[in-house]
């Protein structure tokens, strides 16, 4: 069954309802199970559940075997540019703080695939106590819709001792308590990473910063068909 990642989310939450859902993780060996109460492994298991649950469905998909290639989920086995799904969890009570992307591979990755700027990231929020796991909450969004400025940067960024490490989520979920809000398109995104660029002394001076948005938006109307507003 071939599926888009909007009718895979409606599938997942309003057909299956998986908000509100408990379960644990448990270890065996030998003789003794124990429940396991760190998240260390929550969001890898989540993935591996979400596969299970995508096979017990018939859904097509194709998951990439190394959690370090883009993406993790592609549902179009027909079209390799299109059913991109980026899979990510956190907890929700400490509140969303993983990494979308790293910032130079994706600058990478978006001039020579311009269409994965309509991936989608498929997140859960998931809450734990003594062992037992809650989905708190599950979203469909695109890159430009949970990200957004901060303090220091255009786009907000993980840096360690100066540089640019990690593309970071805003509290995309909870507007009215936070300052930043996300980006209103995918243009708006990419400017503020043009400005990142900019403001970043390893890329400040390169020729490809300059080149950088023209690159992106030509590109990606010519494998989609679509302009960058």
């Amino acid at each position: 069954m071939k599926l888009t990642p909007g009718q895979l989310y409606h599938k997942l939450t309003k057909e299956y309802k998986i908000i509100g859902e408990k379960g644990s993780v448990e270890f065996t060996l030998k003789d003794l199970t124990i429940t396991v109460k760190t998240k260390d492994t929550i969001g890898n298991l989540i993935q591996e559940w979400l596969a299970a649950w995508l096979n017990a469905n018939d859904v097509d998909f194709f998951l990439k075997p190394n959690t370090q290639d883009f993406p993790d989920l592609n549902l179009d086995l027909e079209n390799q540019d299109k059913g991109l799904v980026e899979i990510k969890s956190f907890d929700y009570d400490s509140g969303a703080n993983f990494d979308v992307a790293n910032f130079m591979a994706y600058r990478r990755s978006i001039i020579e695939f311009p269409y994965r700027l309509d991936s989608d990231y498929l997140i859960f929020g998931y809450k734990m106590m003594n062992g037992q796991i809650e989905i708190a909450d599950v979203w469909l969004k695109k890159i430009w819709e949970i990200t957004g400025p901060s303090g220091d940067w255009p786009l907000r960024c993980q840096v360690k001792q100066g540089d640019l490490v990690n593309i970071r989520p805003i509290k995309w979920y909870d507007n009215d308590r936070t300052t930043y809000k996300p980006f209103k398109s995918a243009l708006e995104f990419l400017e503020a990473f043009q400005e990142n660029q900019y403001k970043y002394g390893k890329t400040r001076h390169e020729k490809g910063t300059a080149l950088f948005l023209d690159k992106v938006k030509k590109g990606y109307t010519a494998s989609t068909g679509k302009s960058l507003k």
